[in-house]
């Protein structure tokens, strides 16, 4: 079995720590790497964090987590509510998903509120900054470790 999480983020979120940061805080995606990395690592598991701006390249990572992860945290960021096709993909992938997402949608715009993205996954954390990846991560090898 492989020990590997794949931790996928969608769009703007190469911006994250410059991007409305009263929103979405003052760290960086190298940050929430380095963060899920060490939480990972106390468990015995190791991360590969990817983000892309193009749902297709996000669907690519999820076809070749099927081989490569034990599990998936996915910030799929505005796909959320818009990407019945990162859904159907991430139904091919037989692992655990956690859906993860920074500030609480349900707080935000109404069109925030919906998630095709939810309907596969296993757990869904939203309003605990990035934080909530760390969270997600201790879930997911728990999930993974058969617990």
């Amino acid at each position: 079995m492989t020990t590997t999480i794949y931790i996928l983020n969608g769009p703007n979120l190469n911006l994250l720590g410059q991007r409305q940061p009263e929103i979405y805080g003052h760290e960086t995606l190298a940050d929430v790497e380095r963060r899920c990395a060490e939480v990972a690592a106390e468990k015995g598991f190791s991360v590969r964090l990817f983000q892309s701006n193009h749902e297709g390249t996000i669907i690519d990572q999820i076809h070749e987590a099927r081989q490569a992860a034990c599990g998936i945290v996915i910030n799929p960021a505005a796909y959320t509510h818009t990407s019945v096709a990162i859904l159907d993909a991430l139904h091919a992938f037989e692992g655990p998903v956690i859906e993860c997402h920074i500030s609480n949608v349900h707080k935000r715009e109404s069109f925030r509120h919906h998630s095709y993205v939810s309907l596969r996954a296993d757990g869904v954390l939203a309003g605990f900054g990035i934080e909530g990846y760390e969270l997600a991560v201790r879930r997911i090898c728990s999930l993974c470790a058969g617990g």
